[in-house]
């Protein structure tokens, strides 16, 4: 009771001093602060993972107000845009973990506190969830028009000093932002922890006996001190340090790991070393440390990657079977970073791709699916559905022909180390001639090659088991996604990646770039990218007849794009003649057929009859009855075409469904596949898009961290449906589709829907399950 009284007292004399506008919305029926002692890591950790992480927990999250972590948290706001493609310096790294330990050092980087204020009303945090609180929208309804909710807004990031005129002037932008907000019992258990001092105790994760032995074993091997040792693990290093590394047989509660650069050794407290990329110099000698990830595990940046004695071993066997020398260590300066070929040259180059090659899942998520949270600069080089595969070792020239790798070594150089706006022109003709003469050299020695490489057989099979051999990649506007197999029907372009390309791709949009670097970085970054693409859709057409090749390359570059075939990008090889024999005049997706019944062994999704659909039986013959029936279901929209009178116009890039069936349910994943004439040009992706070609995909599961929108429905409902879907020629009438089966975001049960995804795919894969991000939800 006396507690009670004080609560009240305070509440009060915070209202008496304010105007009597803010009176009333600090009385419109908000629930009052709870008076039970209220516990930081099993009462408040619970709700900001639940409602904010959704939105704040990447690099792109507003006012980079990162929740995902106690320490992201307490670090608070910022109005610095980590996002900015134009800007002409590059700016200081805002990285957790990393570029500052304390709230003192982060506000002196410019962040401020969104707990603490004058008294507990003050704060940002109540403030905001107050707004909310007070401004709540219908059940289910559409957010006004004129409300903003893009990526692409422009954050006002308020301070204690401006949040009164915050408030008038965006009332409906209260957190959770746009979105079903906190039940009255939340509301009222924050600002009873506000009004408690905003105590946070941090529970530290104990480590396991096992987990501790297992990271001093790591560290022992990856920090021995011969040159050829330190080389790999300084390779390993580069090609790991996204990785969120876990242990086997750890089960539910398994914890992850990150590879760092640190100034002491093993035993000691980790000093980070804080340079902008992971191949700058340290300036000092190093050490390679475990460390545990921090915080609630969010999909994006969640790419897995197993630690285990099995590994150990293949590195042990892959790098060092052969005996190999290096005298001279490389160092750091920008031909090293720029050149990881020559930087890395002495390490046997066979151990180097087939590394790659058998985590080619992880390797391609790392450029498609990595920490960068908006990665248009990458993905708008993509097409929206085409599959990936790669050139066998024995039949890669830079493997078996030593002569010839040291030929081209030197021409394998990146762009983008030097950020020089006034030399960004010259520095860009100077690669991108590198890259030219590469590929001169590279034709006219396969040309010359006695290996019979234009032919199926050149492709990586997996070695008979290994199902990173092929892949799908899916763009999603700004950000992609990767799975495993040739999924969906066949697709506009296919790549066929050898090491170099590989490599580079992984060197120029993972290792050299830099998300904090000015425009020049970006700028170079994005064109070289556009040469590497084009490089992986060259070798796959010098498996299909040299007279069939223009004109499919034309279909992949219309318009302008068949002008820059001819001024920037390599002259198309029409001299080096195919091993594989045709039938027909589709010689593209009779090759592409070939490949899906040729190498169905390592075709993860060899069998995918919902998009593939044969023989009328367009279900996985391994799930149950009901589920059978809904994959049938879902099967006859990927059927459709994207014409003005389908419904299927009106779906978003991503779509997430849940379908239930009593107790039981299983999810999907919508993906629209759209069409552009050609993605060879940096602006005016408007015109290059033609919606009537889209195409849809059904993926059984999950794609894409950032779903656009879900349906939940009830199996019994699904061919209703699917028949609405199809049959909608208007928004109204679409609108009435959403209504009965769409999950807006204000809708009562949006956040239990939301998370339910996750959960469905921590029982189904628990190691690779995170919160999904809710940034593009959108508005339909």
């Amino acid at each position: 009771m006396y507690k009670t009284l004080i609560y009240l007292f305070i509440a009060c004399l915070v209202t008496a001093c304010l105007d009597d506008t803010q009176e009333l919305e600090l009385n419109n029926n908000l629930p009052l602060p709870r008076t039970i002692d209220v516990d930081y890591a099993s009462e408040i950790k619970p709700i900001i993972e639940e409602k904010c992480v959704a939105c704040h927990g990447c690099f792109d999250a507003p006012c980079q107000l990162k929740m995902e972590s106690t320490e992201g948290f307490l670090r608070g706001a910022t109005k610095l845009n980590a996002y900015d493609g134009t800007r002409k310096e590059p700016i200081t790294p805002t990285r957790l973990f990393i570029d500052a330990h304390s709230q003192e050092e982060w506000q002196e980087a410019g962040f401020h506190s969104i707990i603490t204020g004058h008294d507990a009303q003050a704060s940002l945090l109540y403030r905001m969830l107050a707004l909310g609180k007070t401004h709540q929208f219908k059940d289910n309804s559409k957010l006004p028009d004129d409300l903003d909710i893009s990526i692409r807004r422009d954050n006002q990031c308020p301070t204690v000093d401006t949040i009164t005129e915050y408030e008038e002037k965006h009332p409906l932008t209260g957190m959770p932002f746009a979105v079903s907000g906190l039940t009255d019992e939340e509301f009222s258990t924050i600002s009873g922890w506000l009004y408690q001092g905003a105590k946070v105790n941090i529970n530290e994760v104990k480590l396991s006996q096992k987990e501790l032995s297992a990271i001093k074993k790591w560290e022992t091997y990856l920090n021995q001190t011969s040159n050829p040792r330190r080389l790999v693990s300084r390779w390993l290093f580069e090609h790991l340090f996204l990785a969120h590394l876990y242990f086997e047989n750890q089960g539910q509660n398994t914890h992850f790991f990150e590879l760092v650069r640190s100034y002491t050794p093993t035993g000691k407290p980790i000093s980070i070393v804080k340079t902008r990329l992971p191949n700058s110099d340290p300036g000092q000698p190093i050490y390679y440390r475990l460390r545990l990830v921090k915080g609630i595990t969010v999909h994006k940046r969640h790419i897995t990657f197993l630690f285990d004695e099995k590994l150990k071993k293949h590195i042990e066997q892959l790098f060092f079977s052969e005996p190999w020398q290096i005298n001279t260590m490389p160092g750091y300066d920008y031909e090293d970073r720029a050149n990881p070929f020559l930087t890395y040259s002495a390490i046997p180059a066979e151990a180097r791709y087939r590394f790659l090659l058998e985590h080619a899942e992880y390797f391609t998520r790392t450029f498609i699916r990595g920490p960068v949270c908006r990665g248009q600069i990458a993905t708008d080089v993509i097409r929206d559905q085409f599959w990936v595969m790669y050139q066998d070792p024995a039949n890669d020239l830079f493997i078996t022909d030593p002569s010839y790798r040291k030929k081209v070594e030197p021409l394998l150089g990146l762009p983008g180390q030097d950020d020089n706006l006034t030399e960004a022109k010259e520095n860009w003709d100077k690669y991108k001639d590198k890259r030219n003469a590469y590929l001169s050299l590279r034709d006219q020695h396969y040309r010359d090659a006695p290996i019979n490489w234009t032919l199926t057989n050149a492709i990586w099979d997996g070695d008979g088991s290994n199902t990173n051999a092929f892949l799908t990649v899916f763009r999603h506007f700004d950000n992609a996604s990767v799975v495993k197999g040739m999924v969906g029907q066949v697709p506009q372009t296919i790549w066929w990646m050898d090491f170099p390309l590989f490599e580079r791709t992984y060197y120029e949009l993972v290792v050299n770039f830099d998300l904090f670097g000015n425009v020049a970085h970006q700028l170079q970054t994005r064109l070289y990218f556009d040469l590497i693409r084009n490089g992986a859709e060259h070798n796959f057409l010098r498996l299909l007849p040299k007279d069939k090749r223009k004109s499919v390359l034309e279909d992949w570059y219309q318009g302008m794009g068949v002008v820059k075939t001819y001024f920037t990008y390599a002259p198309l090889d029409v001299d080096s003649r195919t091993a594989e024999k045709f039938s027909s005049e589709d010689t593209k997706n009779e090759l592409a057929n070939r490949l899906l019944k040729q190498f169905t062994q390592v075709n993860a999704a060899a069998n995918d009859a919902i998009n593939r659909c044969q023989n009328q039986q367009c279900f996985r013959k391994t799930q149950t009855d009901w589920v059978q029936q809904a994959d049938s279901r879902l099967s006859r929209i990927t059927e459709a075409t994207f014409k003005e009178q389908s419904g299927l116009q009106f779906l978003p890039e991503l779509t997430f469904i849940r379908v239930k069936h009593g107790d039981e349910r299983t999810v999907y994943s919508l993906i629209r596949n759209r069409y552009h004439s050609n993605v060879a040009f940096l602006f005016g992706e408007s015109l290059r898009y033609k919606p009537e070609k889209d195409s849809l995909t059904v993926y059984p599961g999950i794609a894409g961290s950032y779903p656009n929108f879900i349906f939940d429905i009830n199996a019994e409902e699904l061919e209703q449906f699917e028949k609405a879907l199809m049959k909608a020629t208007s928004e109204e009438e679409f609108d009435t589709l959403v209504l009965k089966w769409g999950v807006r975001r204000t809708h009562p049960q949006f956040w239990q829907v939301f998370h339910d995804f996750t959960q469905w795919q921590r029982e189904q894969n628990p190691i690779d399950a995170g919160v999904f991000d809710a940034n593009r939800y959108e508005n339909l």
